[in-house]
């Protein structure tokens, strides 16, 4: 998810650019609100469980996209799924982006310690290798979405500031110990409101940590509807996952918090200023970043958050807040 949703920046600046260009991305039906407000951008749902599945759903998925008359590919993905579609496609002459895999394990092998790419500048230098180079200027962000009553009746009328707050990653060692949550919840809940998104699957807990000001958006809505909600909050505290790049892509303001993983590997959310970041104490846990994703880490190194105090992340987050954007 956090990969889509950091291609918007960068198509939406293509978009000021080259408006005469049409662009197509080739994604999953669910992530098509990501693209609803860029003019002259199409999505073309790829049903990668049934129609377009295996090899032979790929050869038929590269002869529906014939279809569509286009003339250049840009593989903003680069796995296996994708190689094989460029196959079917190679008279097009398809560039992929290049992942920096080996600068990457570098990285996390401690061979190295500073900042590489973004990913946003991956994605930027695949448009100039087709020959569209993408000029990187102040960026322009979607306006705030008009709430329906449905939500307006699940989030209330209180006119105080909004946060929102997404606990939950793919990993526990990206993920802030939910105790340590639970306090940074109900401290921020006496000054402003409170939202707490995650999947389905979550809701079940955060609906313990609800209250007067604390509402679960988690379960409730459908993706349209929650970016709709997250266009309107004022500050989002999410983890290094797909909720910090869906707030940031909106032009919201994120706090992200970091465990066995680290902004230099270049999954910052996109125009964030990197002193909205709160680090795992690395002195105390050297090897960070162990790992690129977060599924890989040594023994103990699974609680490095731990050493985020919350009184830390909620001071964060009201400094953020205050702070011009």
């Amino acid at each position: 998810m956090g990969d889509v949703a950091m291609t918007v920046p960068v198509l939406r600046a293509f978009r000021a650019l080259y408006p005469e260009i049409k662009i197509t991305v080739l994604t999953r039906g669910f992530y098509k609100p990501f693209f609803r407000d860029l003019e002259n951008v199409n999505v073309f749902e790829a049903d990668l469980k049934n129609k377009h599945s295996g090899f032979f759903g790929l050869l038929d998925l590269s002869k529906e996209l014939r279809l569509l008359g286009i003339d250049a590919v840009a593989d903003l993905h680069n796995v296996l799924r994708t190689k094989i579609l460029k196959v079917f496609l190679l008279d097009l002459k398809p560039i992929q982006i290049d992942k920096g895999r080996s600068e990457k394990k570098a990285l996390v092998k401690g061979e190295i310690f500073e900042q590489l790419k973004t990913t946003h500048q991956r994605y930027m230098e695949v448009f100039e290798k087709l020959g569209v180079p993408i000029i990187e200027a102040q960026p322009q962000f979607p306006k705030r979405s008009i709430l329906s009553s449905n939500i307006r009746d699940m989030v209330g009328s209180d006119i105080k500031k909004w946060i929102g707050i997404a606990p939950f990653a793919a990993h526990k060692s990206k993920m802030y110990p939910l105790p340590l949550m639970a306090e940074v919840v109900k401290a921020l809940s006496h000054e402003y409101t409170v939202l707490l998104f995650g999947g389905k699957e979550d809701a079940e807990y955060l609906n313990t940590l609800q209250g007067s000001q604390v509402h679960v958006i988690a379960g409730k809505l459908s993706l349209d509807a929650e970016l709709d909600v997250i266009s309107n909050l004022d500050v989002m505290l999410s983890m290094d996952s797909g909720n910090a790049h869906m707030a940031a892509m909106m032009g919201i303001k994120v706090v992200t918090l970091w465990g066995v993983t680290h902004p230099y590997a270049g999954f910052y959310p996109f125009h964030q200023d990197l002193d909205f970041a709160l680090l795992a104490d690395r002195s105390k846990f050297p090897k960070i970043p162990t790992s690129v994703y977060g599924n890989k880490f040594p023994e103990g190194y699974e609680n490095s958050m731990a050493s985020i105090r919350p009184e830390e992340v909620v001071e964060k987050v009201k400094q953020v807040i205050k702070k011009p954007y």
